[in-house]
């Protein structure tokens, strides 16, 4: 299933995609993309509905619908540090020899198309793509050969970072991470039944028409179920918590010189099989 969520910011309503992808309301089902909805027993329920017998909701999304978030009441939105060894290469920084864990504020979630505001005096604001992982069902301690029964599904993060407040500013990596509209999700929740392998998916990211970032899943560090079981040694995962993968080579701050965003450009990003996000940049 590819499940979405639509309408004005802070309105939204829960759908599902139909085969000819236009958006049907859940809401007779679902009061939201959240808590246990997410869990198998829950989507286990939505996926026994027959789209065509749901209310159709007007307008083609990422079109004259909006889609926001894919996923609501986010209690956790945990980042994963150069988890691609040639990223850490671009970055000047070593492959670590665990995950590096940052956090994300749920308050910088956004949906997967809306205006990306430039933080006030934003001198090197930046782009990365990168797969996320939304939590279905909860655990602590999670073994690595069952952490992917624990994962509702998949969906495109945008973990845009601001790199002076990251690096040169003091204290730990989120000040930088966590600006409000800096955590694009969507535009869908993919559940895992439809993607066997994820790490066998290319990703790519492009700025005003030039690919910048094409990479893969393949190339990670650490991969999927790896991070969900580590994330849940030190905190206990709930329903629709989220963990953002990484970005593979190509962002600003690695370019030579640095290149970082700019007002009215625009970053068009995907990954196979998940969907594509378009922001525009607004000073």
């Amino acid at each position: 299933m590819k499940l979405v969520r639509y309408g004005a910011a802070g309105s939204e309503r829960p759908g599902m995609l139909d085969d000819a992808g236009r958006v049907r309301d859940l809401s007779g089902h679902a009061d939201d993309l959240a808590g246990a909805v997410l869990t198998r027993a829950g989507l286990a329920r939505l996926a026994a509905l027959d789209p065509d017998g749901l209310p159709l909701v007007d307008g083609m999304p990422q079109q004259d619908l909006r889609l926001g978030a894919c996923v609501a009441g986010v209690g956790k939105f945990i980042g994963i540090g150069l988890n691609y060894a040639d990223h850490a290469a671009e970055s000047g920084m070593d492959v670590p020899s665990e995950p590096v864990l940052f956090t994300k504020w749920t308050s910088s979630i956004a949906g997967p198309d809306d205006d990306l505001h430039l933080p006030r005096g934003s001198q090197a604001t930046d782009w990365e793509v990168e797969l996320g992982i939304v939590i279905g069902d909860g655990g602590r301690d999670i073994p690595m050969e069952q952490a992917l029964d624990h994962v509702a599904g998949y969906c495109v993060v945008n973990d845009v970072s601001e790199r002076d407040w990251q690096i040169r500013r003091g204290g730990s990596w989120d000040k930088g991470k966590g600006f409000d509209g800096f955590g694009p999700i969507g535009p869908w929740l993919v559940t895992r039944d439809e993607i066997p392998d994820p790490q066998a998916l290319r990703l790519w990211l492009e700025v005003d028409g030039t690919m910048r970032q094409d990479g893969s899943t393949a190339t990670m560090v650490f991969g999927v179920a790896h991070l969900v079981a580590y994330c849940s040694t030190f905190a206990t995962l709930m329903p629709g918590d989220i963990i953002t993968t990484g970005t593979p080579p190509g962002v600003g701050m690695g370019q030579k010189p640095p290149v970082y965003l700019r007002d009215g450009q625009v970053m068009r990003l995907g990954i196979d099989g998940l969907g594509i996000q378009t922001q525009t940049v607004v000073g």
